[in-house]
Parts: structure tokens; sequence; C-alpha cells
């Protein structure tokens, strides 16, 4: 291997290691959510829940369709809120970010 390649493999694998190093408790929660996000599909125990429909209150019977749009709905939650608690984890509330972190948990009970 070239010198120079050699130099930027390891200019990388350093730089990989201060960003973890610098990575917020939050942080480190939303990514272990993400995780769990992308195993749901392996999982169904793992995917988002979301609100009972009116129809499921009034005794109608779900469709394949109306079941996949609902957990794509959850799951769509879900990815916003972790947005949303990456943006103030990005600007330092650490606290805020918590705060969205546990609604997210929430969501995967």
């Amino acid at each position: 291997m070239r010198p120079s390649i050699m130099a930027i493999i390891v200019s990388i694998i350093l730089g990989l290691g201060v960003a973890s190093a610098a990575a917020s408790p939050c942080t480190e929660e939303i990514v272990q959510l993400e995780q769990t996000l992308q195993q749901g599909g392996n999982n169904p125990a793992l995917d988002p829940t979301g609100q009972q429909s009116v129809g499921a209150q009034l005794g109608y019977q779900p469709t394949p369709d109306s079941v996949r749009e609902a957990e794509q709905a959850s799951k769509q939650g879900v990815v916003a809120i972790l947005n949303r608690a990456k943006a103030f984890d990005a600007e330092g509330k650490t606290k805020e970010c918590m705060e969205l972190v546990s609604t997210a948990k929430l969501r995967l009970q």
C-alpha cells in the first residue's frame, strides 16, 4: 500500500475515535434507538406503536394495507422525534434532547 493511502486511512481511523469520544449521552441514546428501529424489520416486537384509530374502536377489521400504513406512520413519527432530538443535541440542549429520546422510547414499548 502506498504511504499516502496509509496516512489517509490512519487519519480517518483517528478522526472516528475523536468523534466518538466527544459524543454526548444523548447522542449515544439516539444511536441506540436508531439501531433498534433498523432491527425492527427482523422483530415486529421492536417496531414503534401508534395511537389506536377510530376505526379500530368501532370494530372494523384492519386491512393489510391499513396495517402497513399505520406501521409506516408510526415509524416515521419516531424518526421525526429522533431528528428533532439530534438538532437539540447539536445545539448542546441536552435536557431537551433527552426528553425527546424518552418520548421515542415510549413509542418503542
